[in-house]
């Protein structure tokens, strides 16, 4: 079944798919069609060139509540005391065009600059996390596990017999309270 390779092992427990080629899956060369065993076969997909939403660009609600702000936050005229109709749709208006054209000027000139900078920063912390924090971590519980031992020794050794004795001495007293009224 799969040309030389272990028969009793069935082909969708290997972690990666055999390479198929026009004429047929390599390990079945005769095989033109390519039957339904290449069509249930998953791509492995390259996580740099996924395709990226552009239509819901916070799929995590990171920024939910964060910066949200739309003009009724801001700015808001209580009852009583209201400006002239066209004075608050130009307000509106002014406030909503340049909170949208800044953003996006201000994204246009350092948002790929930040972007660099921050890819940057979240790759030395993967390096630092990865080849210096965990290492010593590990380095950590393995040499404190020899003051572990010798603590559980000790604590094994002289405390339980004392509390044990404490406790016997101990547990023939009887408490009983009462209420008067």
């Amino acid at each position: 079944m799969t040309g030389g390779l272990k028969d009793s092992i069935p082909e969708e427990e290997y972690m990666q798919t055999p390479f198929i080629r026009k004429q047929g899956n390599i390990y079945k060369p005769n095989n033109k069609d390519m039957d339904n065993d290449s069509i249930n076969e998953k791509a492995a997909l390259d996580v740099h060139t996924k395709e990226i939403d552009l239509v819901n660009r916070d799929p995590k609600h990171v920024n939910d509540e964060v910066v949200k702000v739309e003009f009724e936050d801001v700015i808001a005229e209580p009852a009583g005391t209201y400006s002239f109709d066209g004075v608050w749709k130009a307000s509106f208006t002014t406030f909503t065009v340049t909170k949208y054209w800044c953003y996006r000027l201000l994204t246009a000139l350092v948002g790929i600059p930040l972007a660099l900078v921050w890819g940057i920063f979240f790759a030395i912390l993967s390096f630092v996390h990865i080849w210096a924090v965990v290492p010593c971590v590990k380095s950590y519980l393995i040499e404190i596990q020899c003051v572990s031992r010798v603590y559980s020794i000790c604590v094994h050794t002289f405390f339980d017999p004392l509390f044990e004795s404490m406790g016997k001495c101990f547990s023939s007293i009887r408490v009983s309270t009462t209420k008067e009224v």
